[in-house]
């Protein structure tokens, strides 16, 4: 069986060869230290997931790396950061990433997250094959194409994956764990925060006026709801 392609992108290389050495038992592994590095090689090999320090010694950071892959690719990005304020774990999915490692990790650990999220977004058959429609939002689930009076919406893996289980139970009150658990996996089932960050950028690209949805409703404190009506 072909192995899953990972690049790891840090300045330390102490730390790369650590990956490198913990990953390429079940991955194969691709390495690079900057920037520029980086989003050449993702152009050229086409890896199913990258790794990427936000604090790169030279260069641009990994929110601005991350920000240009996203111009071009939507390979599923996981950030490491030494940082702690909640502040750069929203800017880093704002710009794209779909998780983060906070330093000091376990490779272990790194692993877990790893698998993680290519089963959300390399996983799961969709249970049916005919279009969901909620007023001006059209999903088609085979092509996975989302429209929006008419016009497309380019939606990362985990955005689609999180737009079609609510369309999937339109109308219905879906609580924060339970979202959580089915997007992301059980173990994410307390990380509201990522909730809070995927609906208001999912509402940047549905919503007319995202301060007043018609579409991606909240009940505080509870969970979304996924309805045309006010």
């Amino acid at each position: 069986m072909k192995k899953d392609t990972i690049l790891v992108v840090d300045d330390e290389q102490a730390l790369l060869k650590l990956l490198r050495v913990n990953l390429e038992r079940d991955y194969r592994v691709l390495l690079a230290t900057h920037g520029e590095q980086a989003i050449q090689t993702v152009a050229q090999e086409q890896p199913d997931l990258v790794v990427l320090d936000i604090m790169l010694g030279s260069g641009e950071d990994g929110f601005q790396v991350c920000r240009r892959l996203r111009e071009f690719s939507d390979v599923p990005v996981i950030m490491l950061t030494a940082r702690v304020q909640e502040n750069d774990k929203v800017q880093g999915f704002a710009v794209g990433a779909d998780d983060y490692v906070t330093k000091p990790f376990s490779p272990k650990e790194l692993l877990s997250r790893i698998n993680a999220v290519l089963r959300r977004v390399q996983g799961g058959t969709r249970p049916q094959t005919s279009s969901i429609k909620i007023g001006p939002l059209e999903i088609n689930p085979v092509r996975r194409w989302v429209t929006l009076e008419g016009k497309s919406v380019d939606l990362t893996p985990t955005e689609y994956k999180l737009l079609y289980y609510l369309a999937s139970n339109k109308g219905k009150v879906l609580l924060h764990s339970e979202i959580l658990a089915h997007v992301w996996g059980s173990e994410y089932r307390d990380e509201v925060e990522y909730l809070r960050v995927y609906l208001s950028r999912l509402r940047q690209k549905l919503e007319k006026d995202p301060g007043s949805p018609k579409l991606l409703h909240t009940l505080p404190g509870i969970g979304y709801v996924l309805d045309d009506k006010e």
